[in-house]
């Protein structure tokens, strides 16, 4: 299939559907809980679907409507799931506080990390050496699986749950977003002497007046959108020049981490025959992840936003939103979709960047042409919430 577009969430199944004419073309049932979210491996050949407690790997070719391998070892919701760029291991989060590596042949754990709270999301950097998580305290951190440990630790707001977090394809920037409707955005530089991402705070704005329920670039890095329990998903210009003009680019000043298998990506901590698990400030020397301040925090020229020292730290952002006289502009709304009647729940784009699909929970998935602002097409069929959305429309394996 040249175009995989499925859909879940609270009535039990997951839908393929046939993008263009809007046809459910199979439907599989998940019995044991709702849907949170759904991802496809980069080949197209595997579909992961995060539930409670578990995660389940579906063979998409196959009309076997069970499951080829499932996942087990969380203790509560799996918030958020993906794939290393040759399905070679996984990643996941969830509402027991950890994010875990999995091989994805076995679906055995190769690394469990603690956040201390709730995760709700996930991602891979493009490198393949590093994951970026968010959790219900606030926080959102960066692990660097060559050294096994958590390298950055950044609180947007205190006290405020980070819902979603995203990074862009050519690995230039980081977004988040939070419960209280505001969106975040990092620079990603990296560091050659050092071999590690350093991050740059650089704007701040507030894009909903409710929860954001996920954050995501576009694959051009052109796009920012953002679901909500306004109703809405919005999209937003990137404003911020990339640090490198091309994913082949960025390529060269990375370390290239694609062929690391889990137990290349060890480190220090070997894992033997269980999982190694790693606390919330990723080390085992106070001394090392070095606590930082709203007082101790220079402050970003004209952004208005705190910045801690370049390297391993944790860095807050000073209060109040938005840009004060002669600052810099957050990222400058181009359209608002409209027509969702209850919350939005999650996104994916196109490989053009020209198309967006949206999961709502008025039981609907809808494709948005994003020139026009208008609905193309509308996935009829849950009978429920529709919670989560993956698309998979790149002509071939990137």
């Amino acid at each position: 299939m040249s175009v995989i577009l499925c859909t879940a969430g609270y009535d039990h199944t997951i839908r393929f559907w046939e993008a263009l004419s809007g046809i459910c073309s199979r439907t599989i049932q998940h019995p044991d809980s709702q849907v949170n979210r759904l991802c496809i491996s980069p080949d197209k050949r595997f579909l992961a679907a995060a539930g409670h407690h578990t995660v389940k790997l579906y063979d998409i070719k196959s009309t076997n409507p069970n499951p080829l391998l499932t996942f087990e070892g969380h203790t509560g919701n799996v918030t958020g799931v993906a794939f290393h760029c040759e399905g070679k291991w996984m990643v996941t989060s969830s509402e027991d506080g950890t994010v875990k590596i999995w091989e994805t042949r076995s679906g055995t754990i190769q690394r469990s990390y603690s956040h201390g709270s709730a995760a709700n999301d996930v991602v891979i950097h493009p490198n393949q050496g590093e994951i970026i998580s968010c959790d219900r305290g606030g926080s959102v951190r960066v692990w660097d699986l060559a050294e096994n440990n958590c390298s950055h630790q950044l609180i947007p707001e205190e006290d405020v749950s980070v819902t979603s977090v995203t990074v862009a394809s050519d690995g230039s920037l980081l977004c988040a977003a939070n419960n209280a409707g505001n969106v975040f955005v990092w620079q990603l530089i990296q560091n050659q002497n050092y071999d590690r991402t350093n991050l740059v705070p650089v704007t701040h704005f507030s894009a909903h007046k409710e929860y954001i329920t996920r954050i995501l670039l576009s694959p051009d890095v052109k796009k920012l959108a953002t679901c909500s329990a306004d109703h809405t998903a919005k999209i937003w210009e990137v404003t911020v020049s990339s640090n490198a003009s091309s994913p082949d680019e960025t390529a060269t000043t990375t370390t290239d981490r694609s062929e690391l298998s889990p137990s290349a990506i060890t480190g220090s901590t070997p894992l033997g025959s269980a999982a190694a698990t790693i606390n919330g400030n990723g080390t085992s020397s106070p001394q090392q992840h070095e606590q930082l301040t709203g007082s101790s925090l220079a402050v970003g020229a004209g952004l208005g936003l705190g910045l801690g020292p370049i390297g391993t730290g944790t860095a807050a952002l000073s209060p109040g939103l938005g840009p004060g006289p002669g600052e810099a502009k957050p990222f400058p709304l181009e359209a608002t979709l409209t027509g969702h009647q209850r919350w939005v729940w999650d996104c994916a784009f196109s490989a053009d960047s020209a198309y967006l699909v949206t999961a709502c929970s008025d039981h609907y998935a809808r494709l948005w042409e994003l020139h026009s602002q208008q609905v193309i097409r509308q996935y009829n069929g849950h009978h429920r919430g529709a919670v989560c959305v993956a698309l998979n429309d790149y002509s071939e394996m990137r």
